[in-house]
């Protein structure tokens, strides 16, 4: 498989990708209460006995939001595939691509901004990145969460420390507020542990058209076991309903969404 970018796309409905450890499943599509571009991105990036994804979220209302999403996944695949091709080390690909991607945008000066997630699978294990509100999520097949990452946002903070729930947290008035993001001078980036990757885990990335209209257990239940292709179908259709279909006393937030769920297979042992 050839690296994959999906940049400014509207997707009528999930694709399925075969990768040498597992498959991928991707969606990128415009909001529905928009006709301006999606500042979504996104890309998959085979390595040797393993694979880089990302998910970018260009922010909205800002100038070039999908400038600076799609700025900032091709720096991770410029860098990655360099890596691969000189031997070089994959997590300094990731955060060198990050670190250029933020010097350009910051010094483009007209205020464009992202969030970033990022995951770094090495045969059974994986290893998240992110920067901002964007979601990395890995679950197994009977639905337990084996890593979440924390929103780079004082509402995050606050479902972190215990001071809101995440009920109260999907209706927060302040809940699109994001304190660190690619385009800053003061970007950070949140390097999460090396985890294992069982066999039947399922690893998402998403923007927060995603976190902003399910709940976490919704989209649970939506990935965590069947096959790939019927689970981010239903993940895909629960989004889009939710964003066109308000209901009382659920979430409801037209946006720009954008996943990638990768699913670990079986791998033959040979004598």
């Amino acid at each position: 498989m050839d690296v994959r970018i999906i940049s400014q796309a509207d997707m009528a409905a999930p694709e399925i990708l075969p990768t040498d450890l597992g498959e991928v499943g991707l969606l990128s599509a415009r909001s529905p209460a928009k006709t301006t571009a999606n500042e979504d991105c996104a890309v998959v990036i085979p390595t040797p006995g393993g694979v880089v994804l990302a998910v970018a979220d260009g922010l909205g209302g800002m100038r070039a939001g999908e400038a600076a999403s799609s700025r900032v996944v091709e720096d991770i695949a410029v860098g990655v595939r360099a890596a691969v091709a000189e031997g070089g080390e994959i997590r300094a690909a990731i955060l060198n691509g990050l670190e250029t991607a933020n010097r350009t945008i910051v010094e483009m000066a007209i205020g464009a901004a992202t969030t970033v997630v990022v995951a770094e699978i090495q045969g059974e294990t994986v290893r998240p990145y992110h920067v901002g509100d964007s979601v990395i999520l890995l679950v197994g097949q009977r639905g337990r969460i084996k890593f979440q990452s924390i929103s780079h946002s004082p509402v995050g903070y606050a479902v972190e420390s215990g001071l809101l729930d995440e009920a109260e947290a999907m209706h927060h008035h302040d809940r699109h507020l994001v304190s660190n993001i690619i385009g800053s001078p003061s970007m950070r980036i949140e390097i999460g542990p090396t985890l294992p990757f069982a066999e039947h885990d399922t690893l998402l990335l998403a923007s927060d058209g995603l976190a902003d209209n399910l709940h976490t257990q919704e989209i649970i239940d939506s990935i965590k076991s069947g096959p790939l292709e019927r689970a981010v179908a239903r993940l895909a259709e629960w989004s889009r309903r939710r964003m066109l279909t308000p209901e009382a006393g659920q979430p409801s937030h037209p946006d720009d969404l954008t996943f990638i769920a990768y699913r670990r297979r079986k791998v033959a042992v040979t004598a």
